[in-house]
């Protein structure tokens, strides 16, 4: 739920997605990595397979079941309904983020003057006359920061007379530094509106290395030298500075989302439509006679029109399940930890 899993050591953490997911590689992939389209369309081909093997199954003909009756008019009029209603429901979430970036002059001024001296603040610690625009390039600037911090840090406790508290710190500042350098490989080229970004900024486990610097700090005052403590602090200021900044692209990102979904969904709602009205209209199982592959043409048939239909609420899931599973792995900001975590009991006495 949030970025801070640890293993049974003080200073070393489960820093990527991957290993604090607690998930298979291929499920994480499903729910997160996966191109969306490519989602939804195995969604939709779920819907196909799942009618043609019902179908299959069934101790009655497949021709008998969708003959007797109407179930076809029945089908087609529930979806050509779901189909309008599902657009409506599009239209009001697209009105609502749009919502979120209206407002009078002096709200947009007050977002403004926020947005500039977040990062003035950020150029001051990167002492830079600017900080970088671009997400990637901002985010990768935080996170080299971070990682020279923590070098600063494991120089500053070099001649720490404390043995074992000094190989803690130097694991940590190790675990910091090989963190930092491979989201930053991951973030060189990404570009925003794509997941790259957000996927390389949830690798980078900074609640956990924010709250391990701060005990460290708190609890080793007498141990550690004031230029050591120093060393901490500053090491603090730049992941606190990652968490918001790290949130705020995530929540860009979650509008972009929502407005490809509103826009993917709209076009895919017209042939959707257009194949219920036509099933609701022209449908005749008894001009569908013969058999592909010993399954009934007409149960194929069924079963695309089915699938088809469906594509839109397809599409909304495949976007929806990625927005929950980054909002579930993001609920805190700073150091919280809301899963159990394996941390040394000997560093939490």
């Amino acid at each position: 739920m949030s970025d801070g899993d640890a293993d049974d050591s003080a200073g070393q953490t489960q820093d990527t997605l991957r290993e604090r997911a607690g998930v298979s590689t291929a499920k994480l992939w499903f729910y997160m990595g996966a191109d969306r389209r490519l989602v939804a369309l195995g969604l939709a081909g779920l819907l196909f397979a799942g009618v043609v093997v019902g179908g299959i199954v069934h101790p009655q003909p497949a021709y008998v079941l969708i003959t007797d009756g109407d179930p076809m008019e029945t089908l087609a009029q529930s979806l050509v309904g779901s189909t309008v209603t599902g657009v409506t429901v599009v239209l009001t979430l697209s009105q609502l983020v749009l919502s979120q970036e209206q407002g009078a002059v002096g709200d947009q001024r007050g977002r403004m003057e926020d947005a500039t001296k977040f990062r003035t603040d950020v150029a001051d610690l990167l002492d830079q006359p600017v900080s970088p625009t671009e997400p990637s390039a901002f985010l990768r600037a935080l996170v080299g920061a971070t990682e020279e911090r923590a070098e600063s840090v494991e120089s500053a406790v070099e001649d720490l007379e404390d043995e074992e508290l000094r190989d803690q710190i130097t694991e940590f500042t190790r675990g910091v530094r090989e963190n930092a350098e491979d989201v930053r490989d991951d973030l060189e080229g990404a570009r925003f509106g794509e997941f790259e970004v957000i996927r390389a900024a949830l690798d980078f486990n900074y609640s956990w290395k924010l709250y391990t610097a701060q005990r460290f700090r708190a609890e080793n005052t007498d141990a550690l030298s004031e230029h050591a403590t120093d060393r901490l602090a500053a090491l603090a200021s730049v992941l606190e500075l990652f968490g918001p900044a790290r949130e705020h692209f995530k929540t860009l990102y979650f509008q972009w989302e929502l407005i490809d979904l509103s826009r993917t969904i709209l076009w895919v709602s017209l042939p959707s439509l257009l194949v219920s009205t036509w099933a609701l209209i022209f449908f005749d199982a008894s001009v569908v006679p013969g058999f592909v592959l010993g399954v009934p043409t007409v149960l194929l048939q069924v079963a695309a029109i089915v699938a088809a239909a469906l594509l839109p609420f397809a599409v909304l899931l495949s976007y929806i399940l990625r927005i929950v599973t980054v909002t579930k792995r993001t609920l805190s900001i700073g150091p919280f930890i809301l899963r159990e975590t394996d941390r040394d009991t000997a560093f939490e006495e």
